[in-house]
């Protein structure tokens, strides 16, 4: 792998160990880095199919979340794991919108707020990788 190109988004948060709890259950995330020798607690997480990093800062307040329709966004497998996750996050308590079926190529996703109020989405069908690579269903 080669850290060429979008390697991270950096995210402040305000309690580091709910955030890594939220999206290693919402996005299959896990921690590959952390320290705290700048003054601040600092994890870098991934899905660890390509070199980027989610880098979350812990930080007393998050001034300006990523709302919708800014969002990060995560493929799942299959419409099910999207409602699964859905079903899980409400439950939890976190604010959820959809799902929604947009059809190509948007596909069928979900909007679930982390617990700094960012926004995550998560879909099922929307071909970003054929769409790179020139295949897309169109």
């Amino acid at each position: 792998m080669s850290d060429v190109g979008l390697t991270h988004v950096a995210l402040p948060v305000t309690d580091l160990d709910a955030s890594l709890a939220f999206y290693a259950e919402y996005a299959r995330m896990e921690v590959v880095h952390q320290r705290s020798d700048t003054g601040m607690r600092v994890a870098w997480i991934s899905d660890r199919t390509r070199p980027f990093v989610i880098v979350l800062l812990e930080l007393p307040e998050v001034r300006n979340p990523l709302l919708p329709i800014a969002h990060l966004g995560v493929g799942c497998r299959t419409r099910e794991e999207v409602d699964a996750l859905c079903e899980k996050a409400r439950a939890d308590g976190h604010a959820v919108h959809g799902p929604v079926d947009s059809g190509y190529p948007v596909g069928y996703w979900a909007l679930i707020s982390d617990p700094d109020q960012h926004t995550l989405e998560i879909a099922h069908g929307q071909e970003v990788a054929l769409t790179l690579e020139g295949r897309s269903a169109s």
